[in-house]
């Protein structure tokens, strides 16, 4: 039996994993392996490097810096998250990510991406929290319109949860048959088609492939809840969700709307606990 952890995204809903995700470290719950996409990667590195607090904490700190996530960051660097701020002031400098205890702890750890030519799922695993690893965290967080895309050896990559928001049958395909999801939306959510498509395919001609990946991003992502639904009802995959929307949005700044969802994940992980547990423990 391979146990895993799957982090979906959702920007600043991701507050929500944390919480369940800081519940998790507090209370010694492990898994042989973790993939997290877009937010599930950048604030999933902390289970890993078992950084309990530290996500909320600088999102609460830095939420409405203008070098964290900005319109005048987007307009002067093409990134709406400031790249340097982001990526390597806070984790070396503000609020110092853990690269030893990440390169120490023995999970596996998984971030996924998304091809801009080919518009193909790209994964990779992140050992040693050095400067490559968090490029690719960068690169699975890289929303497109408001992000440049991130090159990493010959491939251009954008945000991972274009074509693959919850990576279960990845990891599933690499062996983990025990497996805990978080997800950021309540049971029974499904999207409706990009709005705004107009835009998109203006902001991605040089990429038409990924352009096309958002026009049908909502059948891809309502077919995964299908299938995400069918396992939790067969007793093959477990579930931690919000009970109701979050109310929350993607760019969210202010301290205390962060908290709130976090606190919601903390009390989900706290409810189900027990459940994850002797989940953990069968077979």
């Amino acid at each position: 039996m391979k146990t895993a952890l799957i982090l979906e995204g959702g920007a600043m809903r991701g507050m929500f994993t944390c919480g369940v995700t800081d519940v998790f470290l507090e209370n010694g719950i492990e898994f042989d392996g973790t993939a997290g996409i877009s937010a599930g990667a950048v604030f999933g590195c902390n289970f890993k490097s078992r950084q309990a607090g530290r996500a909320i904490r600088y999102n609460k700190r830095y939420g409405r810096d203008p070098r964290y996530c900005s319109v005048r960051s987007l307009l002067k660097t093409g990134d709406l998250y400031g790249v340097d701020f982001c990526y390597r002031e806070i984790p070396e400098v503000l609020d110092p990510f853990d690269r030893a205890a990440f390169r120490e702890n023995p999970m596996a750890f998984y971030v996924g991406t998304t091809d801009v030519m080919t518009a193909e799922a790209v994964y990779h695993r992140l050992d040693n929290g050095d400067d490559g690893d968090i490029l690719w965290m960068r690169a699975s967080a890289s929303m497109p319109l408001v992000s440049r895309p991130v090159k990493i050896g010959d491939r251009l990559l954008l945000d991972g949860g274009i074509v693959d928001a919850v990576p279960f049958a990845y990891m599933e395909r690499l062996g983990y048959d025990r497996n805990v999801a978080v997800l950021t939306q309540p049971k029974g959510y499904r999207k409706k088609p990009t709005r705004g498509m107009a835009a998109f395919r203006l902001g991605l001609r040089k990429y038409p492939a990924v352009a096309e990946a958002m026009a049908h991003r909502h059948e891809r992502y309502n077919a995964e809840m299908d299938q995400i639904d069918a396992r939790e009802a067969a007793g093959t995959l477990l579930v931690i969700r919000p009970e109701a929307p979050l109310g929350i949005s993607r760019t969210e700044g202010d301290s205390e709307a962060l908290e709130r969802v976090y606190q919601l994940g903390r009390e989900q992980g706290l409810k189900r606990l027990e459940a994850v547990r002797e989940y953990l423990d069968q077979g």
